[in-house]
Protein backbone atom coordinates (compact mmCIF):
# COMPACT_ATOMS: atom_id res chain seq x y z
CA UNK A 1 0.00 0.00 0.00
CA UNK A 2 1.23 3.49 -0.82
CA UNK A 3 1.21 6.49 1.49
CA UNK A 4 0.20 10.09 1.11
CA UNK A 5 0.91 13.22 3.10
CA UNK A 6 0.04 13.20 6.77
CA UNK A 7 -3.41 14.34 7.88
CA UNK A 8 -3.70 17.93 8.98
CA UNK A 9 -5.55 18.56 12.21
CA UNK A 10 -5.16 14.97 13.30
CA UNK A 11 -5.60 14.08 16.94
CA UNK A 12 -2.67 11.69 16.60
CA UNK A 13 0.78 12.75 17.69
CA UNK A 14 2.88 14.98 15.44
CA UNK A 15 5.26 12.15 14.60
CA UNK A 16 2.49 9.70 13.65
CA UNK A 17 2.84 7.87 10.35
CA UNK A 18 1.12 9.43 7.33
CA UNK A 19 -2.32 8.21 6.35
CA UNK A 20 -2.62 5.73 3.53
CA UNK A 21 -4.31 6.46 0.25
CA UNK A 22 -7.05 4.26 -1.17
CA UNK A 23 -6.04 1.98 -4.05
CA UNK A 24 -6.05 3.55 -7.48
CA UNK A 25 -8.84 2.58 -9.85
CA UNK A 26 -8.36 1.74 -13.52
CA UNK A 27 -10.99 4.31 -14.53
CA UNK A 28 -10.73 8.05 -13.74
CA UNK A 29 -13.10 9.60 -11.23
CA UNK A 30 -16.58 10.22 -12.62
CA UNK A 31 -19.01 12.05 -10.35
CA UNK A 32 -21.89 10.15 -11.97
CA UNK A 33 -20.37 6.68 -11.58
CA UNK A 34 -19.82 5.25 -8.07
CA UNK A 35 -17.69 2.47 -9.58
CA UNK A 36 -14.95 5.12 -10.00
CA UNK A 37 -15.13 6.42 -6.42
CA UNK A 38 -12.96 5.44 -3.47
CA UNK A 39 -13.36 6.01 0.25
CA UNK A 40 -10.51 6.92 2.65
CA UNK A 41 -10.87 3.73 4.67
CA UNK A 42 -9.95 1.64 1.63
CA UNK A 43 -6.33 2.56 2.28
CA UNK A 44 -6.52 0.38 5.39
CA UNK A 45 -8.50 -2.54 3.99
CA UNK A 46 -7.09 -5.43 1.95
CA UNK A 47 -7.10 -4.58 -1.74
CA UNK A 48 -8.49 -7.03 -4.26
CA UNK A 49 -4.96 -8.04 -5.26
CA UNK A 50 -4.01 -8.57 -1.61
CA UNK A 51 -7.06 -10.75 -1.05
CA UNK A 52 -6.21 -12.80 -4.12
CA UNK A 53 -2.59 -13.23 -3.03
CA UNK A 54 -3.55 -14.29 0.49
CA UNK A 55 -6.23 -16.70 -0.70
CA UNK A 56 -3.89 -18.29 -3.21
CA UNK A 57 -1.19 -18.72 -0.58
CA UNK A 58 -3.61 -20.21 1.92
CA UNK A 59 -4.92 -22.71 -0.61
CA UNK A 60 -1.36 -23.70 -1.48
CA UNK A 61 -0.35 -24.15 2.15
CA UNK A 62 -3.44 -26.16 3.01
CA UNK A 63 -3.07 -28.37 -0.05
CA UNK A 64 0.60 -29.06 0.74
CA UNK A 65 -0.28 -29.83 4.35
CA UNK A 66 -3.02 -32.26 3.35
CA UNK A 67 -0.61 -34.10 1.04
CA UNK A 68 1.84 -34.42 3.92
CA UNK A 69 -0.77 -36.45 5.77
CA UNK A 70 -1.67 -38.59 2.77
CA UNK A 71 -4.77 -36.80 1.54
CA UNK A 72 -5.32 -36.14 -2.14
CA UNK A 73 -7.30 -32.96 -1.64
CA UNK A 74 -7.67 -29.75 -3.61
CA UNK A 75 -9.57 -26.59 -2.65
CA UNK A 76 -12.73 -25.49 -4.42
CA UNK A 77 -12.19 -22.93 -7.20
CA UNK A 78 -12.74 -19.27 -6.44
CA UNK A 79 -16.24 -17.97 -6.93
CA UNK A 80 -16.58 -15.46 -9.78
CA UNK A 81 -17.27 -11.87 -8.83
CA UNK A 82 -20.88 -10.79 -8.99
CA UNK A 83 -22.56 -7.41 -8.58
CA UNK A 84 -20.45 -4.38 -7.75
CA UNK A 85 -16.99 -4.24 -9.33
CA UNK A 86 -15.40 -2.04 -6.67
CA UNK A 87 -15.77 -1.34 -2.96
CA UNK A 88 -18.05 1.64 -3.58
CA UNK A 89 -19.77 0.47 -6.77
CA UNK A 90 -22.99 -0.83 -5.19
CA UNK A 91 -22.43 0.51 -1.68
CA UNK A 92 -25.23 3.06 -2.05
CA UNK A 93 -27.36 1.04 -4.43
CA UNK A 94 -27.70 0.63 -8.18
CA UNK A 95 -26.75 3.27 -10.75
CA UNK A 96 -26.56 1.49 -14.13
CA UNK A 97 -29.75 2.37 -16.02
CA UNK A 98 -29.18 -0.06 -18.89
CA UNK A 99 -28.68 -2.95 -16.49
CA UNK A 100 -31.74 -1.91 -14.48
CA UNK A 101 -33.86 -1.98 -17.63
CA UNK A 102 -32.96 -5.65 -18.04
CA UNK A 103 -32.45 -6.90 -14.52
CA UNK A 104 -34.07 -4.47 -12.10
CA UNK A 105 -32.05 -4.68 -8.88
CA UNK A 106 -30.33 -7.94 -9.79
CA UNK A 107 -26.79 -8.50 -11.12
CA UNK A 108 -25.99 -9.07 -14.77
CA UNK A 109 -27.58 -12.32 -16.01
CA UNK A 110 -24.29 -13.81 -17.27
CA UNK A 111 -22.57 -13.00 -13.97
CA UNK A 112 -25.40 -14.59 -12.04
CA UNK A 113 -25.33 -17.72 -14.20
CA UNK A 114 -21.55 -18.10 -13.80
CA UNK A 115 -21.84 -17.62 -10.04
CA UNK A 116 -24.64 -20.18 -9.78
CA UNK A 117 -22.65 -22.72 -11.80
CA UNK A 118 -19.61 -22.24 -9.57
CA UNK A 119 -21.74 -22.64 -6.44
CA UNK A 120 -23.29 -25.84 -7.78
CA UNK A 121 -19.90 -27.25 -8.82
CA UNK A 122 -18.41 -26.45 -5.43
CA UNK A 123 -21.22 -28.20 -3.61
CA UNK A 124 -20.13 -31.46 -5.19
CA UNK A 125 -16.70 -31.31 -3.53
CA UNK A 126 -17.72 -31.73 0.10
CA UNK A 127 -14.74 -33.02 2.13
CA UNK A 128 -14.97 -36.48 3.63
CA UNK A 129 -15.10 -36.81 7.40
CA UNK A 130 -11.41 -37.67 7.52
CA UNK A 131 -10.54 -34.68 5.34
CA UNK A 132 -12.65 -32.35 7.47
CA UNK A 133 -10.93 -33.58 10.62
CA UNK A 134 -7.54 -33.04 9.05
CA UNK A 135 -8.47 -29.62 7.78
CA UNK A 136 -9.78 -28.48 11.16
CA UNK A 137 -7.62 -30.57 13.49
CA UNK A 138 -10.67 -32.10 15.09
CA UNK A 139 -9.63 -35.73 14.65
CA UNK A 140 -6.72 -37.89 15.88
CA UNK A 141 -3.68 -36.18 17.35
CA UNK A 142 -1.51 -38.02 14.82
CA UNK A 143 -2.11 -39.16 11.24
CA UNK A 144 0.22 -41.67 9.61
CA UNK A 145 2.57 -41.21 12.54
CA UNK A 146 2.84 -37.43 12.08
CA UNK A 147 1.51 -35.01 14.71
CA UNK A 148 -1.44 -32.95 13.51
CA UNK A 149 -0.88 -29.20 13.88
CA UNK A 150 -3.17 -27.17 16.12
CA UNK A 151 -6.27 -26.27 14.18
CA UNK A 152 -5.35 -28.75 11.47
CA UNK A 153 -4.08 -27.72 8.07
CA UNK A 154 -6.29 -24.64 8.05
CA UNK A 155 -4.93 -23.47 11.38
CA UNK A 156 -1.34 -24.06 10.32
CA UNK A 157 -1.86 -22.10 7.09
CA UNK A 158 -3.50 -19.22 8.95
CA UNK A 159 -0.53 -18.96 11.29
CA UNK A 160 1.99 -19.08 8.46
CA UNK A 161 0.37 -16.14 6.72
CA UNK A 162 -0.88 -14.47 9.92
CA UNK A 163 -4.44 -14.50 8.62
CA UNK A 164 -5.61 -12.59 11.70
CA UNK A 165 -3.74 -9.55 10.39
CA UNK A 166 -5.91 -9.54 7.29
CA UNK A 167 -9.06 -8.90 9.34
CA UNK A 168 -8.19 -5.17 9.83
CA UNK A 169 -10.81 -4.95 12.58
CA UNK A 170 -10.58 -1.20 13.19
CA UNK A 171 -10.88 -0.36 9.51
CA UNK A 172 -13.82 -2.72 9.10
CA UNK A 173 -15.49 -1.15 12.12
CA UNK A 174 -15.02 2.35 10.73
CA UNK A 175 -16.39 1.26 7.36
CA UNK A 176 -19.55 -0.12 8.95
CA UNK A 177 -20.01 2.76 11.40
CA UNK A 178 -19.58 5.57 8.89
CA UNK A 179 -21.99 3.92 6.48
CA UNK A 180 -24.64 3.81 9.22
CA UNK A 181 -23.85 7.28 10.58
CA UNK A 182 -23.85 8.90 7.15
CA UNK A 183 -27.59 8.28 6.81
CA UNK A 184 -28.19 10.74 9.66
CA UNK A 185 -26.04 13.59 8.28
CA UNK A 186 -28.20 16.63 7.56
CA UNK A 187 -27.42 16.86 3.86
CA UNK A 188 -28.05 13.15 3.39
CA UNK A 189 -31.38 13.32 5.24
CA UNK A 190 -32.47 16.11 2.89
CA UNK A 191 -31.27 14.18 -0.15
CA UNK A 192 -33.15 11.08 1.00
CA UNK A 193 -36.30 13.20 1.40
CA UNK A 194 -35.87 14.65 -2.09
CA UNK A 195 -35.37 11.18 -3.56
CA UNK A 196 -38.41 9.86 -1.66
CA UNK A 197 -40.55 12.74 -2.94
CA UNK A 198 -39.37 12.05 -6.48
CA UNK A 199 -40.30 8.38 -6.14
CA UNK A 200 -43.68 9.41 -4.70
CA UNK A 201 -44.35 11.40 -7.86
CA UNK A 202 -43.81 8.21 -9.82
CA UNK A 203 -46.14 6.17 -7.64
CA UNK A 204 -43.66 4.54 -5.24
CA UNK A 205 -43.51 4.93 -1.47
CA UNK A 206 -40.03 4.46 -0.03
CA UNK A 207 -38.27 6.54 2.63
CA UNK A 208 -34.67 5.86 1.56
CA UNK A 209 -32.90 4.61 -1.58
CA UNK A 210 -31.94 1.18 -0.26
CA UNK A 211 -35.52 0.54 0.85
CA UNK A 212 -36.47 0.07 -2.78
CA UNK A 213 -33.79 -2.50 -3.58
CA UNK A 214 -34.52 -4.30 -0.29
CA UNK A 215 -38.23 -4.59 -1.06
CA UNK A 216 -39.21 -8.23 -0.30
CA UNK A 217 -41.22 -8.30 -3.52
CA UNK A 218 -37.95 -8.34 -5.44
CA UNK A 219 -36.33 -11.10 -3.41
CA UNK A 220 -36.94 -13.97 -5.82
CA UNK A 221 -34.70 -14.97 -8.71
CA UNK A 222 -37.37 -13.85 -11.18
CA UNK A 223 -37.04 -10.36 -12.64
CA UNK A 224 -40.55 -8.93 -12.84
CA UNK A 225 -41.79 -5.95 -14.86
CA UNK A 226 -42.67 -4.31 -11.53
CA UNK A 227 -39.07 -4.64 -10.33
CA UNK A 228 -37.70 -3.19 -13.56
CA UNK A 229 -40.13 -0.28 -13.43
CA UNK A 230 -39.21 0.45 -9.81
CA UNK A 231 -35.46 0.20 -10.44
CA UNK A 232 -35.53 2.49 -13.45
CA UNK A 233 -37.64 5.02 -11.54
CA UNK A 234 -35.18 4.71 -8.66
CA UNK A 235 -32.21 5.56 -10.88
CA UNK A 236 -34.09 8.46 -12.45
CA UNK A 237 -34.71 9.92 -9.00
CA UNK A 238 -31.12 9.26 -7.94
CA UNK A 239 -29.91 11.22 -10.96
CA UNK A 240 -32.33 14.07 -10.37
CA UNK A 241 -31.54 14.51 -6.66
CA UNK A 242 -27.81 13.57 -6.74
CA UNK A 243 -28.55 11.60 -3.58
CA UNK A 244 -25.73 9.08 -4.05
CA UNK A 245 -23.00 11.71 -4.48
CA UNK A 246 -24.29 13.62 -1.44
CA UNK A 247 -24.28 10.38 0.55
CA UNK A 248 -20.79 9.44 -0.60
CA UNK A 249 -19.39 12.90 0.20
CA UNK A 250 -20.86 12.72 3.70
CA UNK A 251 -19.40 9.30 4.40
CA UNK A 252 -16.04 10.32 3.00
CA UNK A 253 -15.90 13.23 5.47
CA UNK A 254 -16.93 10.97 8.35
CA UNK A 255 -14.23 8.48 7.46
CA UNK A 256 -11.56 11.17 7.26
CA UNK A 257 -12.40 12.24 10.81
CA UNK A 258 -12.61 8.66 12.08
CA UNK A 259 -9.23 7.81 10.56
CA UNK A 260 -7.62 10.78 12.27
CA UNK A 261 -9.06 9.65 15.60
CA UNK A 262 -7.65 6.13 15.23
CA UNK A 263 -4.59 6.87 13.13
CA UNK A 264 -2.06 4.98 15.23
CA UNK A 265 -4.20 1.85 15.59
CA UNK A 266 -5.05 1.84 11.91
CA UNK A 267 -1.40 2.17 10.91
CA UNK A 268 -0.45 -0.74 13.14
CA UNK A 269 -3.12 -2.90 11.55
CA UNK A 270 -2.12 -1.78 8.05
CA UNK A 271 1.54 -2.62 8.73
CA UNK A 272 0.51 -6.07 9.94
CA UNK A 273 -1.59 -6.50 6.79
CA UNK A 274 1.39 -5.53 4.64
CA UNK A 275 3.49 -8.17 6.39
CA UNK A 276 0.79 -10.80 5.85
CA UNK A 277 0.57 -9.97 2.15
CA UNK A 278 4.36 -10.23 1.86
CA UNK A 279 4.31 -13.63 3.57
CA UNK A 280 1.59 -14.75 1.17
CA UNK A 281 3.58 -13.52 -1.82
CA UNK A 282 6.62 -15.45 -0.60
CA UNK A 283 4.53 -18.60 -0.28
CA UNK A 284 3.18 -18.24 -3.80
CA UNK A 285 6.66 -17.55 -5.15
CA UNK A 286 8.02 -20.58 -3.31
CA UNK A 287 10.51 -18.58 -1.27
CA UNK A 288 8.89 -19.27 2.12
Amino acid sequence: MCTATACSGSSASADAKPTRTPPALSAPFDAKNPATWTLPIQGYLPSDSAKTQILQAKKQLVSDCMKTYGFSWSPAPDLPRIGGKTFVDWRYGIHDLELAKKRGYKPDADEQAAYDRAMNDGMGETPTQAESQMLEGSGPAEVNGVKVPKGGCLGQADRRIDIQATQTASAQEISAQTFAESKSVGGVVKAFAAWSACMKEKGYTYAAPLDASDDPRFGSTEVTPEEIATATADIGCRDRTHVVKVWYDAERDLQTEAIEDKAEQLEQEADALDDAVKKAADVVAGTR
